[in-house]
């Protein structure tokens, strides 16, 4: 058990902070509110004058899969021999070694969503970790959490010689393999069961099944307005839930993305625009969406920003004009969401994991310090 005392509550539900405590029993929330009693035999830590936040979640990121100084040779986030490759699983090449992970959950990163890399038009299953742990069997929120596609420059530029020159081609694979899907779960369907009557084995197209069905969304990288359309056209064409990624033309397009009701990943944003298609980043685009109303979570895609800098992100939307409590939102429970982990993780509430950061300063700002971090109501910073 852990009592942490006295602390200015920021719990990604209220507006307001407030002065509470948070008492934590088996890895849970158990109690918020104000003179808890510590039970008979709790640790207690006082936060007098220091902030208490529900531990950071990033829903983009490819921790793990390509981390800190391993150069080309080890990662492991990109297939480079196949386009199409959904049958790929996060879950079996994430490295827990990977110091990345322990800058993160320095920094209050507690919960990162992570996956494939953008080179193929399919590139595999993303997975909701913890970011503490040496198994990653052991550090699962959620094994299978959205199918990643990719739009724009990337499948072209990486398949340009093989088989992917032009934004046509790309939606072109895609449908392909979307039909593909369909038919043979018709099939699957039709036999009932029948073992003589069902289609050959395809691990592609069963990867893809639970998209049909609606059990994970494909998870859509694209920058460009253009390729944010053509994402959208493919899912409502073949009936399926999808959510945006990296979204950096989604200023220009308000209007448009507040009437489609999808969730929104935005970033990587603390970089430069490295490609034609980044031409038009911003800061102001986290703000702009979540005024209009959008569903907005702020992303690192590390290793193209450092995961521990993912509150910062947030400091930086909030300097661009974003409202501090959506900034906040958007890299707590907003991120939460969008990788179908908010039952456990993104605010502090009672029954949540007790995943928790205890600073001195706003994270937003640089000259703030972490005094403590919990993941599962252990202290691990």
């Amino acid at each position: 058990m852990l009592l942490i005392k006295n602390g200015n509550v920021h719990d990604a539900v209220h507006r307001e902070a407030y002065r509470a405590d948070i008492l934590v029993e088996n890895g849970k929330i158990a109690a918020v509110g104000a003179d808890l009693p510590a039970p008979e035999g709790c640790r207690s830590f006082d936060a007098q004058g220091l902030e208490v936040w529900p531990g950071f979640v990033d829903a983009h990121t490819h921790i793990g899969l390509d981390g800190s100084g391993i150069g080309f040779e080890g990662r492991d986030y990109n297939e480079m021999n196949d386009i199409c490759c959904p049958q790929l699983r996060a879950i079996d090449g994430i490295n827990p070694m990977d110091p990345s992970l322990r800058t993160a959950r320095e920094a209050g990163v507690t919960t990162v969503c992570t996956g494939p890399g953008s080179a193929n038009v399919l590139g595999g299953t993303f997975t909701a970790i913890k970011t503490v742990g040496r198994r990653v069997d052991d550090m699962i929120v959620k094994a299978e959490v959205a199918m990643k596609c990719a739009f724009g420059e990337n499948p072209k530029r990486c398949y340009r010689d093989k088989c992917d020159s032009t934004r046509m081609s790309t939606a072109a694979i895609l449908r392909r393999a979307l039909f593909e899907a369909k038919d043979y779960k018709a099939r699957k369907d039709a036999a009932a069961g029948d073992a003589a009557k069902m289609p050959k084995f395809d691990m592609k197209m069963e990867a893809l099944l639970p998209v049909l069905e609606k059990k994970i969304p494909l998870k859509a990288h694209a920058h460009q307005a253009n390729d944010i359309f053509t994402a959208l056209r493919i899912a409502r064409e073949f009936d399926v839930d999808i959510t945006l990624e990296h979204v950096t033309e989604g200023h220009l397009i308000v209007e448009e993305l507040a009437k489609e009701n999808v969730m929104l990943a935005v970033g990587p944003t603390l970089t430069h625009a490295s490609k034609f298609e980044l031409q038009n980043k911003s800061w102001e685009t986290p703000g702009a969406l979540a005024s209009a109303g959008c569903h907005v979570s702020i992303i690192t895609d590390n290793s193209v920003i450092p995961q521990q800098y993912l509150p910062l992100c947030a400091g930086m939307a909030v300097k661009a004009g974003m409202d501090p409590f959506d900034a906040l939102r958007a890299i707590t429970i907003n991120a939460a969401r969008h990788a179908g982990v908010s039952d456990r993780v993104g605010s502090l509430e009672i029954g949540k994991d007790a995943d928790i950061v205890v600073t001195e300063g706003c994270p937003f700002e640089v000259f703030h310090t972490v005094k403590a971090v919990v993941i599962d109501g252990n202290r691990v910073a």
